[in-house]
């Protein structure tokens, strides 16, 4: 059977044989076979636990509503933003969300939100989706939820893009407003550099772009095969070791809840941004730069060469994990990013007294 119905897709050019090949390409790479009769250590975890947390609704420069939850006392004197990756939400800190509110409590104030397209938040125009568009969503949301006072900001994947964006458009917020940057499972520069691009450049991606901006109900009546095209590719690359079962369901839904013109119209940003340049803004920040050394998406060695650009950077290799780090191995992560926040209040408090005492 078509997978696009019976009108098919661009004159019925994508047979669902293709795709089924297509799909396949990343099944040597998947991690062996959970064992039968292990133990699911997160069958009792509350994956929900960040729907009770404040919510707001913030409208970026577009319109476009961007959902928006914290955690932690509103004039707290510190902020740490979370910024999510592609095809993720929020939710996707909830390691990290359970396990610093009680490292930190009322010391520090923590934001999450879904970027546009994701999540609960607003589904955009198909232009809007780029890695540039989303450093200007972040800079709305620092304006709207922490307006005064230090922020550290962390990004996994496309959320560190994203934070990167936003040094290269507004570089006179870091050091000034922004104290410290954590870069979890990123790259400044495009896909098409990484692992990545094998699995992406071929005629059925491009196929799918141009259906998105012509006709994204057509899209939308095939996200099944459109599934069977991206979805492989990123479950394959999640997880470097036998996770949990309940993980990997939770993780799963957060991928199968992304619409799939969200799925296809960020594909083309990310194959190509660039956001090199923002490297020396943020250069003599406290930063942390952690990948797992089996992320197929974005190899460490791209975090190597981002760490080797940021002097005041720790660079963290989790071994064995794969790309959804901050899930396979949360204490690791969490870890890494307490002291980000440590080494950011210690740095602006040096920089204070040598103010004072100038």
């Amino acid at each position: 059977m078509n997978p696009f119905g019976k009108a098919g897709l661009v004159g019925g050019a994508v047979s669902a044989a293709a795709l089924g090949a297509l799909a396949g390409i990343t099944v040597g790479h998947r991690p062996a076979a959970r064992r039968s009769g292990r133990r699911d250590r997160y069958a009792k975890e509350d994956f929900r636990l960040m729907s009770a947390d404040r919510a707001s609704i913030v409208a970026a420069e577009d319109g476009t509503a961007l959902a928006v939850r914290e955690v932690g006392p509103a004039d707290a004197p510190l902020t740490v933003v979370f910024v999510h990756g592609y095809c993720l939400r929020m939710e996707s800190w909830h390691f990290q969300r359970r396990q610093l509110e009680k490292r930190w409590g009322k010391a520090v104030r923590m934001v999450f939100f879904d970027q546009r397209g994701h999540g609960r938040s607003g589904v955009p125009a198909p232009a809007s989706c780029t890695i540039g568009q989303l450093g200007r969503d972040l800079d709305v949301i620092l304006q709207a939820v922490a307006p005064r006072g230090p922020v550290v900001l962390v990004g996994h994947s496309m959320g560190g893009m994203t934070i990167l964006a936003l040094a290269r458009q507004v570089p006179e917020l870091f050091g000034t407003k922004v104290i410290g940057v954590g870069l979890i499972s990123t790259a400044a520069e495009g896909l098409n550099k990484t692992g990545l691009s094998r699995n992406l450049q071929n005629p059925v991606i491009d196929a799918f772009r141009l259906a998105v901006r012509t006709s994204p109900g057509l899209v939308q009546f095939g996200r099944g095969a459109a599934r069977m095209l991206i979805s492989p590719i990123l479950r394959a690359a999640s997880y470097g070791t036998d996770v949990s079962e309940s993980l990997t369901r939770f993780s799963e839904w957060m991928l199968n809840q992304t619409s799939v013109t969200t799925i296809v119209n960020f594909l083309k940003s990310l194959e190509l941004h660039d956001e090199s340049a923002a490297l020396p803004v943020i250069a003599e920040l406290p930063s942390l730069v952690l990948c797992g050394d089996a992320d197929m998406i974005l190899p460490f060695s791209q975090s190597e060469a981002t760490a080797a650009e940021l002097p005041e950077s720790e660079l963290v290799r989790v071994v064995g994990a794969g790309h959804l780090v901050q899930l396979e191995f949360p204490i690791r992560v969490t870890d890494a990013i307490d002291r980000l926040v440590g080494r950011s209040i210690a740095e602006q408090g040096d920089s204070e007294r040598t103010v004072v005492g100038g």
